[in-house]
């Protein structure tokens, strides 16, 4: 016959049996999350290093490529700024030539100009020499003196150079010999490696 007593020790043993399977479940979980837990946080967070590998990576892309541009500019620029002070160089020169005049050398003065010389400007002076010539020996003016040039527009292959020159001029009818200013642009261009007048205007 079974009693009170026994009814209540079969309980309590239950309850305990009960709460030391829990007990060993919880901990077997616990132990397996223990295990797997950094590889779970990585794989929890796949997207979110998956972007910051893709920003990062645009960001490189993206300071490399300025970089690039940045490099190309600066290039080019130091390309122009040297074909400038090349074309002004030759433009000084040439400004010489053009009003360095010799009655007794006319041929040798055309033929200096000619050969500095490129495309239209070129043919109008070949085309005009004649007449030129006796303008020159009626005022016989002198060699100009360049006094200041600039440049005044520039790319790797043509150049704006404006200049001031002075020059001493006398004919017939003033024989004492005046000093003319005279403000000049020529127009210079890279031909075959030589800095080429393409151009002369007296504005």
């Amino acid at each position: 016959m079974t009693t009170r007593e026994d009814v209540s020790t079969v309980d309590a043993t239950a309850d305990t049996e009960n709460v030391a399977e829990e007990s060993v479940d919880t901990g077997s979980e616990d132990a397996q999350h223990q295990a797997d837990s950094p590889r779970r946080r990585w794989l929890r967070r796949p997207t979110r290093r998956t972007a910051a590998l893709g920003a990062g990576a645009a960001l490189l892309v993206a300071s490399l490529a300025t970089s690039a541009v940045l490099a190309v500019k600066l290039s080019e620029q130091r390309a122009v700024d040297n074909a400038g002070q090349q074309a002004l160089a030759a433009a000084q020169q040439y400004a010489l030539i053009l009003t360095s005049v010799d009655g007794a050398k006319l041929d040798e003065n055309f033929a200096a100009v000619l050969d500095g010389a490129t495309g239209e400007f070129k043919k109008m002076y070949s085309e005009s020499s004649n007449q030129l010539k006796q303008v020159l020996i009626d005022n016989d003016a002198k060699a100009g003196e360049v006094i200041a040039a600039g440049i005044k527009s520039a790319t790797k292959d043509k150049v704006e150079i404006m200049l001031f020159l002075d020059q001493a001029v006398s004919n017939k009818l003033n024989p004492e010999p005046r000093l003319d200013r005279n403000r000049i642009i020529i127009t210079m261009d890279k031909v075959d490696g030589r800095w080429l007048a393409s151009d002369v205007v007296l504005p």
